[in-house]
């Protein structure tokens, strides 16, 4: 028997602990274990099946290398589910919350246990694109 749970939206301003699980694509949903969805705030990616958004910027790299790139900042692949989610095994990360990015999951901005500012950290990889409309004052150190 599976016992499902929604992900519970993280108001806006709130901080909280997410020790990853689970990643979809280069910018989330990160899946917590203390339950939110992460969508990474200030960032877009493609979406798994190749395609951009018209309303979200384009980046050159596919969906995979993004994922991928996510994925290994998380610590690296430990398999997969049948969902396609990679499974990862990360320290937990300190996010503030930035509200609904839609649906169940939390928009949120994160510290990675390195200290490294995880949306900046991704823009670096050259996998993904900052989205000036979300990024607002955010700054990279």
């Amino acid at each position: 028997m599976f016992l499902t749970l929604a992900a519970a939206v993280v108001a806006a301003g709130q901080s909280f602990t997410c020790t990853p699980t689970h990643v979809w694509d280069g910018d989330g949903p990160i899946w917590c274990a203390e339950g939110p969805h992460i969508r990474i705030s200030g960032i877009a990616a493609r979406e798994m099946d190749g395609t951009c958004r018209t309303n979200q910027p384009c980046p050159p790299a596919t969906a995979l290398q993004a994922r991928d790139r996510l994925v290994s900042l998380l610590g690296g692949p430990r398999g997969t589910i049948p969902t396609g989610h990679v499974i990862v095994s990360a320290p937990a990360m300190h996010c503030r919350s930035e509200g609904s990015a839609g649906g169940s999951r939390t928009a949120a901005w994160c510290t990675l246990a390195s200290g490294a500012d995880l949306s900046c950290a991704m823009v670096r990889t050259g996998t993904v694109l900052r989205w000036d409309r979300y990024w607002k004052n955010h700054r990279c150190r």
